[in-house]
């Protein structure tokens, strides 16, 4: 079995940190195996923590991350890294025991150059489960192969990555100048390069979203405003579902505008919108009674229009931020 390198840059994770390092090591992969943490300026005690495993596990390096951008981390712990796989992980997610090992064992049977699986939202507070519950439906966060699909086979992206180191040299790296959609531009880069990304429904991946609305509100402002941004470098790289927020947010915003001029049937897809979000809410309900879901009527909102705001009108801004993969 290859050597394998997990590289993560992390930034306030304290709450998740040891969960993730622990299912990291407890892993039953039967290669030799090294974590790189690049830690982008953690003021929580995430770095207190990460010191304290390292002092007593010799498999764990951290460094650190001074441009506090996660592409930028990332290319850092790839470069400190010396296996010939590379395995990404987020410092809140969780990998099941057998998530490396079935990893390598796919990437080395299919030849392809990255190997991925889905994400599963999983929450503890009331806005983070109906987050959670908001990111299970297509309606919402769009058709992305590593939300929801059970079949294996290429992909446009996938959630994380297991790549070969080789592939990953040849295309450069993340790019580090991307604060959001780097996995994305990522596989990009590698599909327009020859390569293949393969997704895998097998490899589950436990994924814990923002605790509170105000963060989801920021989070997909700086989702839009990034893939506008990586779409300005890589046009090829559009697919239809990206336009949907955008093209929602202009639809209200016109019929806001024509409801105030007094055109007929302006309220038409606001009731419509106003429908979808009900029924998503109604049918969540009756799925888990869990009084959570009716904060979804403003989760899903926050989700749409965040993102088409972004996309069409804010400007990109460079700033510290938390890793994680956003919407395909």
């Amino acid at each position: 079995m290859p050597f394998v390198s997990v590289v993560m840059a992390v930034r306030d994770e304290a709450a998740y940190i040891e969960a993730t390092l622990r299912a990291i090591f407890d892993q039953d992969y039967a290669g030799d195996l090294e974590v790189v943490v690049a830690d982008g300026g953690s003021t929580d005690g995430t770095l207190d923590i990460l010191e304290e495993w390292a002092s007593k596990e010799r498999r764990l390096t951290v460094i650190n991350n001074p441009e506090g951008v996660v592409g930028a981390g990332l290319n850092r712990a790839i470069e400190m890294s010396t296996g010939e796989v590379l395995v990404r992980c987020d410092g809140h997610a969780e990998l099941p025991l057998d998530y490396v090992g079935r990893a390598v064992r796919t990437l080395r049977q299919t030849g392809v150059a990255n190997v991925g699986g889905r994400q599963l939202p999983v929450g503890n507070s009331p806005a983070q489960k109906a987050i959670a519950a908001a990111m299970g439906y297509q309606m919402v966060v769009g058709n992305a192969r590593f939300r929801r699909s059970k079949r294996a086979g290429p992909a446009d992206t996938v959630y994380l990555g297991v790549f070969e180191r080789e592939a990953l040299d040849r295309v450069g790296g993340f790019d580090p100048g991307l604060v959001r959609n780097q996995d994305y531009e990522l596989n990009y880069r590698l599909r327009k390069a020859g390569e293949v990304v393969w997704f895998d429904p097998g490899l589950s991946v436990n994924y814990r979203p923002r605790s509170g609305l105000r963060a989801l509100w920021r989070q997909y402002l700086d989702y839009g405003r990034w893939k506008r941004k990586m779409l300005a470098g890589n046009p090829g790289a559009l697919a239809i579902r990206q336009l949907a927020a955008p093209a929602l947010t202009l639809g209200l915003a016109g019929s806001i505008i024509g409801g105030l001029a007094g055109r007929a049937g302006w309220w038409i897809l606001p009731a419509l919108y106003g429908a979808l979000v009900v029924g998503i809410t109604l049918t969540e309900l009756i799925k888990r009674p869990d009084p959570a879901a009716l904060l979804l009527p403003a989760v899903i909102p926050i989700i749409h229009l965040g993102w088409g705001i972004g996309f069409l009108f804010l400007p990109v801004r460079r700033r510290r931020t938390l890793p994680e993969e956003g919407p395909g």
